[in-house]
Formats: C-alpha cells, sequence, structure tokens
C-alpha cells in the first residue's frame, strides 16, 4: 500500500507539475493574446487614418478634376474671344486704311486746289 501512496503521489506530483506549467503557458498566451489585441487597435487606429486620408485626397482630385474642365472650358472661350477680337481688329485696321488713303488724297486734292487757288491769286494781280 506504501508502494500506492508513493506511486499516487507521484502522479499527483506530475500532474501538479503539468498543471503549474499549463498555468504558465496560459498567462504567456494571455500576454501574447493582450499585445495582439493592443498591435490590432493600433493597426485599426493607423487603417481608420490612412482611410481618412484616401477619402481626402480623393475628394481633392475630384476638385482638381473640375477645376481642370473649367480650366480647360475658361481657356476654349478666351480663345474664342480672342479670335473674334482679332478678326475685329483686321476689320478695323482695313478700315483705317481706307480712311488713311482717303485723307491722303483729300490732303492732294487741298494742296493742289490751293496751288491753283495761289496761280490764280498771281494772275489777277
Amino acid at each position: 500500500m506504501k508502494m500506492e501512496m508513493d506511486d499516487c503521489r507521484n502522479k499527483l506530483s506530475e500532474v501538479e507539475k503539468e498543471l503549474l506549467r499549463l498555468r504558465r503557458d496560459s498567462n504567456t498566451k494571455a500576454s501574447q493574446l493582450d499585445l495582439l489585441e493592443c498591435t490590432l487597435q493600433e493597426t485599426r487606429g493607423q487603417l481608420e487614418k490612412k482611410s481618412d486620408l484616401v477619402v481626402d485626397l480623393e475628394e481633392k482630385l475630384h476638385r482638381s478634376e473640375a477645376d481642370r474642365r473649367n480650366s480647360l472650358q475658361r481657356t476654349q472661350l478666351l480663345e474664342d474671344q480672342l479670335m473674334k477680337v482679332r478678326g475685329e481688329l483686321v476689320d478695323t485696321m482695313g478700315q483705317l486704311q481706307e480712311l488713311s488713303d482717303v485723307l491722303q488724297k483729300t490732303q492732294l486734292s487741298a494742296g493742289e486746289k490751293e496751288a491753283v487757288m495761289e496761280m490764280l491769286a498771281t494772275e489777277l494781280r
């Protein structure tokens, strides 16, 4: 019976050692789990920040694209206006040349008339 008692004590001691080892492993796993949970929370926070950044960048991209379209439309409008003004300038330059020609003829005619008047005045004297 003593042998059975010693045998039971040995088994009990082994079971207690196994239980102690399992408790240590459990504590280690719990610590690792806590660390993983903390890491997960940090990662979620970073993910949220990056997601917000992506949303902001997408909004900026859409605004930039809209601004670009508006700029292209404004450029086209200004180019059309420039072409119209150039056409008007060509017309105005043509009219100015015509007026210059008329002025030149008038000045020649006035000069000729003045010369004739002087000759007549000289003859009358």
